[in-house]
């Protein structure tokens, strides 16, 4: 299904760069007022450039057959080509290992050869479960003349940027800043000392009409390197220079954080001005989860109960996880939220399903259902975790990063199709569920009543505009349309009788798609993303009292101390992955733990002990606080850098300052020093967090709708931490009970101690 590449950070406006340098640098002056890329692109080149200059293609080993388990039989599997990437661990990395191109890993020898042989870098960034990047993988990294022109011009770099977030940052922030937008695939190239000159997302391999096509852009540069390099370089640079000034981000000498009820009031009022009312959410279409919106505006509720605006911003979130839920963008068979919706209803969806959306909005629904009382919230929160706890978790104890959207039909066929695992034809719903429902209207079956409340038709319920390729034509995907209650009178028969015949549906569903060829599963194991499953079950445990999800909770804590964390160099690991057999494969050569790895790792941590008052949690959280603070903070401006400021390799010491598919790392780390600096008594901790958020003072001030966790923070050291202490035996059932009661309160700033 297509998908328009997603902007995946809003254009920062302190660094919105003209590209007049850029253009003229690439076509010269006579074009420079187009945007670089569509400059670049404006005349195609014959392929008759005499910069080809073709070479022997000894990347490539003979062709490989092999026999591979599938579905329990041998299959023999062939490939034409097999490249350097074959060696690698990361799923995404080995996803192109048969491409005929001569793809390098990120790393020195890469960057070596391409100083020796003076060639500029294409740089393309993914990952495994991105549906555009298996579209360009199919379509021009599996071209021969395509793989070819790459491998004799340039020295081609694929990175997994799950794995290396650092170095994705510092690319797609110049993809954004250069030509308005960004997401994955990411295309840049680079000079032979990492300078990006130009870039952008997704090609198709060929012209279209006026969009010009990945060969026609490698042509034109080509031509632009040969001829000319200087103005390439130059303006490069100037928009390094730029970027390194715009991005910049430090507190003032003797500031402070701007007022917490100040900053809380716009980012509500920023949030209402985009929220979308019928359905929820923050914009019509594409529309995505955003569960630190949620979480913010039940925040603000509870400092501003008595007020219209507060009420205003819990019915916000209320409504929108409540529709989301009743939504496609929920898998009502098998449990889980996809990546996000490409309606404004919540009703198709991308398939995708990422570890960090169901971490973060376990957290949102368990929150709303302290808020409210409300079961149905609890409800969908515990179906998040059996849904990971069954598909997404590894016998080690860690959770796997993401499954794809993209799986082969059950009717069979070459191609993977977007959503084949998820949707339902009205044939098979009917043969499914041909039992007729004792004493319903008319005498209707259990397919007549699920059609009716999951809104399956007879022709698919997707409409064309949803479905441009046409994988979904006939297809049903299911959304609540009706209530229980109106189901119930609908047929005639009880609420009890409905609630029954629908679970019973979703079972047999269930046990019918497993037989189906399942998407690929990323079981790579992020520390960051295990860090905020780890938080997840934690919570979500407490509030339940379910010593089950607790247990859960600790398996993935003592997964990351066994497994993610060098007792030898106290440093975090970044991931590890599960092998064919799901035997656990440190990744070669290991890479060292980013900011968000720490980050979201203490927060876990932090929710762990509060859960359990084991205090070896504490203790962890208070180490990996100390390292964190050696090897991110900055001195100087206050607030941590995203990755290791001693790395050359990285051109922008960056500080991620939105919030958005994840919380940013700077967000987390203020409330992180916060919690820490009561439970231990550092006031170290406590200063600098003030002075992280006096560094973000300008961010929060003009546009908290960018850092509503960081508002959260904010909001925190104002009204100050409330100190609930628990006396007695824990597991005394007084003492329970009253643990109960605390964890059933929404208490946003609070920290508990035994």
């Amino acid at each position: 299904m297509f998908r328009l590449a997603w902007r995946h950070s809003v254009c920062r406006d302190s660094f919105a760069l003209t590209t007049r340098s850029l253009a003229a640098a690439l076509l010269g002056p006579e074009r420079s007022q187009q945007g670089p890329l569509r400059s670049l692109i404006s005349n195609p080149l014959s392929y008759r450039s005499p910069v080809l200059q073709p070479q022997p293609a000894r990347y490539l080993s003979p062709p490989v057959c092999r026999s591979m388990a599938s579905g329990g039989e041998q299959e023999s599997t062939c490939h034409k080509h097999t490249n350097r990437l074959a060696k690698e661990r990361s799923p995404y990395l080995l996803q192109h290992a048969h491409n005929p191109v001569d793809w390098y890993p990120w790393g020195q020898e890469a960057f070596e050869k391409a100083k020796t042989e003076d060639k500029p870098i294409f740089l393309s960034v993914g990952y495994s479960t991105c549906h555009w990047c298996h579209v360009m993988e199919r379509e021009s990294f599996q071209d021969e003349e395509i793989g070819k022109i790459l491998s004799d011009n340039f020295i081609c770099i694929k990175l997994d940027r799950e794995e290396r977030p650092d170095v994705d940052k510092v690319y797609m922030t110049f993809v954004q800043a250069t030509s308005g937008g960004g997401g994955w695939p990411m295309s840049v190239w680079l000079t032979p000392e990492l300078k990006p000159f130009i870039g952008g997302t997704y090609f198709p391999p060929r012209d279209q009409g006026r969009r010009p096509g990945f060969r026609t852009v490698l042509m034109r540069i080509i031509e632009q390197w040969q001829n000319n390099r200087a103005a390439l370089e130059s303006s490069g640079e100037r928009i390094l220079v730029a970027l390194r000034k715009g991005t910049s981000i430090s507190a003032n000498p003797g500031g402070s954080p701007p007022l917490a009820p100040d900053v809380a009031n716009r980012c509500f009022q920023q949030l209402a001005h985009s929220y979308e009312e019928e359905y929820g959410g923050f914009r019509n279409a594409p529309k995505f989860p955003s569960p630190v919106n949620l979480m913010f505006l039940m925040s603000y509720w509870s400092v501003n109960r008595s007020t219209s605006e507060g009420v205003e911003a819990l019915q916000m979130a209320m409504h929108t996880l409540r529709m989301m839920a009743l939504g496609g963008i929920h898998d009502h068979v098998a449990q889980g939220f996809h990546r996000y919706s490409t309606d404004s209803s919540w009703h198709v969806p991308h398939f995708e399903k990422m570890l960090y959306d169901q971490a973060q909005l376990a957290v949102a629904y368990i929150t709303a259902f302290q808020v409210s009382g409300e079961q149905f919230y609890a409800d969908v929160a515990k179906n998040i975790l059996l849904y990971v706890s069954r598909d997404l978790s590894d016998k080690s104890g860690g959770f796997y990063s993401a499954e794809d959207a993209d799986s082969v039909p059950a009717s069979g066929g070459p191609d993977k199709r977007e959503g084949a695992f998820c949707v339902w034809t009205a044939s098979e719903v009917r043969e499914l569920l041909s039992d007729v429902a004792e004493g319903s209207t008319g005498g209707a079956t259990q397919a007549d009543i699920f059609m009716h409340h999951y809104g399956v038709k007879e022709q698919g319920n997707v409409a064309p505009e949803q479905d441009p390729q046409g994988e979904l034509q006939g297809q049903n995907v299911l959304i609540v349309r009706y209530s229980v209650e109106l189901t119930a009178a609908r047929f005639g028969i009880t609420v009890e009788k409905v609630n029954h015949l629908l679970a019973s549906a979703r079972a047999k569903m269930a046990d019918m798609r497993i037989t189906r060829p399942r998407p690929h599963l990323d079981t790579k194991m992020l520390a960051s993303w295990n860090g905020l499953m780890l938080s997840a079950f934690a919570r979500v445990g407490a509030v339940l009292g379910d010593e089950a999800l607790l247990e859960r909770a600790k398996q993935a804590g003592n997964f990351l101390k066994e497994h993610l964390w060098d007792s030898e160099t106290q440093t975090i690991l970044r991931s590890c992955c599960g092998g064919e057999q799901h035997e656990l494969q440190q990744m070669s050569p290991s890479i060292s733990g980013f900011l968000d790895d720490y980050a979201f790792i203490i927060c876990g941590l932090l929710d762990l002990y509060e859960a359990t008052f084991q205090t070896e949690w504490l203790q962890w959280a208070e180490e990996l606080q100390l390292r964190q603070d050696l090897l991110f903070w900055d001195d100087q401006g206050g607030g941590y850098f995203c990755s290791d400021p001693s790395d050359s390799t990285i051109l922008l010491q960056l500080k991620e300052d939105q919030d958005g598919a994840e919380p940013s790392a700077n967000s987390v780390s203020a409330s992180n020093l916060l919690r820490l600096s009561h439970y231990t008594g550092n006031q170290e901790w406590l200063q600098k967090s003030q002075q992280l958020l006096t560094a973000f003072s300008d961010r929060l001030a003009r546009v908290p709708i960018a850092l509503p966790e960081m508002v959260r923070a904010l909001m925190a050291q104002h009204y100050t931490l409330k100190q609930i202490v628990i006396c007695g035996q824990r597991d005394d059932s007084d003492t329970a009970g009253l643990l109960a009661a605390v964890n059933s309160l929404y208490l946003p700033f609070k920290k508990t101690a035994h």
